[in-house]
């Protein structure tokens, strides 16, 4: 056998993926050297398609000659119903919640497993946030990620139970009861409460946003410092900031949810 098998396996869409799926937050940057040993391809292949991208628009070269994702990816997402459209209907109500509260306010939405945060508001509290938009975390280990869990189809949440819950801090969900009682009570109370999960210096709240068809499509949350945390207090405003959002898109309650 000759060659790179599993590099010539691959389709020309798949190679085109590869390029872009070489950056992310830790690799905002690359060399045309740094994208063929990231994609997985050759310096000629990597060259060629890079070349493409860039005459197109999606990415773009400095004068140092790095490579940077253009702006031409930028419109294309603005497309998505789940990204920027999205955070265009919200951003009022996130705003609001950002006043009432002066703390970090977030948007996210599922992707299989993971939460991808697609809208972030700064607030003034200088708590361990590692969040930034495009950012993504395990459902379990989130405020945000509680929610939508919380609401997905059943025989995700139990597989998702039942998978291996990676563990960020010692206060971190780990254990499959213990998450199954936490979604139960998401649903109960219409809102989740992430407990120094992540960092062990920040709570965050977050509650479901509904599309048009009443399915939860997003949630929002509130991140604040763990030690001074008013719960009660943050429960009301994060739900309010959800339902705001939720009848934006469309969705009506019926007379058992009012």
């Amino acid at each position: 056998m000759t060659g790179e098998p599993v590099r010539s396996a691959r389709s020309a869409p798949e190679r085109l993926l590869a390029v872009l799926a070489a950056f992310d937050h830790a690799h905002p940057a690359l060399s045309l050297t740094d994208i063929s040993r990231r994609a997985g391809l050759s310096l000629t292949t990597a060259h060629r398609l890079v070349h493409a991208l860039t005459t197109w628009g999606a990415l773009e070269r400095d004068d140092d000659g790095v490579y940077h994702v253009g702006l031409r990816l930028w419109e294309v997402a603005a497309l998505a119903p789940r990204g920027l459209a999205l955070r265009q209907v919200a951003l009022p109500y996130l705003e609001d919640l950002y006043e009432a509260t002066h703390e970090n306010v977030q948007l996210a939405v599922r992707d299989g497993a993971q939460v991808v945060y697609i809208e972030w508001l700064s607030g003034r509290s200088a708590v361990g946030v590692h969040i930034r938009v495009g950012a993504r975390w395990p459902l379990h280990a989130t405020g945000v990620g509680l929610a939508l869990l919380a609401h997905g189809d059943p025989g995700f949440q139990e597989e998702y139970c039942t998978g291996p819950l990676t563990s960020f801090t010692p206060y971190t969900i780990t254990d499959p009861a213990h998450l199954r009682r936490t979604l139960a009570e998401v649903r109960r109370t219409g809102a989740a409460v992430s407990n120094r999960q992540i960092t062990d210096d920040a709570l965050s709240v977050a509650s479901a946003v509904r599309g048009a068809g009443g399915a939860v499509v997003a949630a929002v949350s509130v991140v604040v410092p763990q030690e001074s945390a008013q719960v009660p207090v943050l429960i009301p405003a994060v739900r309010l900031a959800a339902r705001g959002i939720s009848r934006a898109l469309g969705w009506r309650p019926d007379r058992a949810d009012a």
